[in-house]
């Protein structure tokens, strides 16, 4: 039940059709008695920044979940930026600061391994593979990184994206072999989609599914479908899979905490969560 004590937590991407967070979050906030609703909101890039700030002028916004294709420019746009989302170059979550401040984090490096780590997914000294230097795909290899990857290769259609990505992560990260340019997947212990293809009808692979290995680990972030065409033919070659509402379950109790509401567990989330998919 909405009502004028509902505290607003707004959804911001564009296009919307393939938001799943209101279909997570709601449920939970009713069961658990929690005033607050998540809202899906379009804007446009040219419309973005100026309306992030207008949205916050709002005097019961509680906070605001930052999706494609905004991530990456929200870095410019906050007050205070938290070093996971200055290492991955993207943020995916504002809350107003004690003094009115915007401050940003990133969390979907952080729900993507928690996720892998919990199928039992050794990442320490493993060889990753992350196509899409995008937002989200900045998030997963930051995160990676931390776990103490020995390899992590990086391509991007804008070879500037992944060459920028990976100049931050030799910076923080010199003990790991850093690679651009290939999204060959043989050799690696996990690949993992970070781009938007699989999202529409028809859309390319993200890379040659027939180099990939039984023994590869692949993850996805779309979340157009529960099973894209992309795990569809990962799992045909025996691979074990992580499907891309995972990374969203997984970080949601981290935003939760973010923006000062009660927690929970990603078990229970999805228990109660009410996917669609179109």
């Amino acid at each position: 039940m909405i009502n004028g004590n509902t505290e607003l937590i707004v959804h911001l991407g564009y296009p919307t059709h393939a938001f799943k967070a209101p279909m997570i979050y709601n449920p939970w906030f009713e069961k658990a008695g929690v005033n607050a609703v998540v809202v899906p909101m379009g804007s446009k890039p040219e419309d973005f920044p100026g309306f992030l700030r207008s949205v916050f002028q709002l005097s019961n916004i509680r906070g605001a979940l930052i999706t494609m294709p905004h991530k990456v420019v929200t870095t410019t746009l906050v007050d205070e930026l938290s070093p996971t989302a200055q290492i991955a170059g993207a943020c995916n979550a504002v809350r107003l600061g004690p003094q009115g401040q915007l401050q940003g984090d990133m969390f979907d490096g952080a729900g993507f391994v928690r996720g892998v780590l919990r199928k039992g997914l050794v990442l320490k000294g493993a060889r990753a593979l992350v196509v899409g230097s995008g937002g989200v795909g900045c998030a997963i290899a930051a995160s990676l990184a931390a776990e103490g990857l020995s390899a992590l290769a990086l391509f991007d259609v804008n070879a500037e994206a992944a060459e920028g990505l990976a100049a931050r992560l030799r910076q923080h990260y010199p003990q790991i072999d850093v690679s651009t340019g290939s999204t060959d997947p043989a050799g690696f212990d996990l690949v993992v989609n970070a781009t938007p293809l699989g999202m529409n009808e028809g859309d390319p692979m993200p890379l040659d599914v027939s180099r990939l290995s039984a023994s590869t680990f692949v993850g996805e972030v779309v979340m157009k479908s529960e099973t894209t065409a992309f795990l569809a033919e990962a799992i045909l070659r025996g691979c074990k899979v992580q499907v891309g509402s995972d990374m969203l379950f997984e970080q949601i109790p981290a935003y939760l905490e973010f923006f000062g509401l009660p927690s929970t567990s990603a078990d229970e989330l999805r228990l109660l969560a009410t996917l669609q998919y179109q």
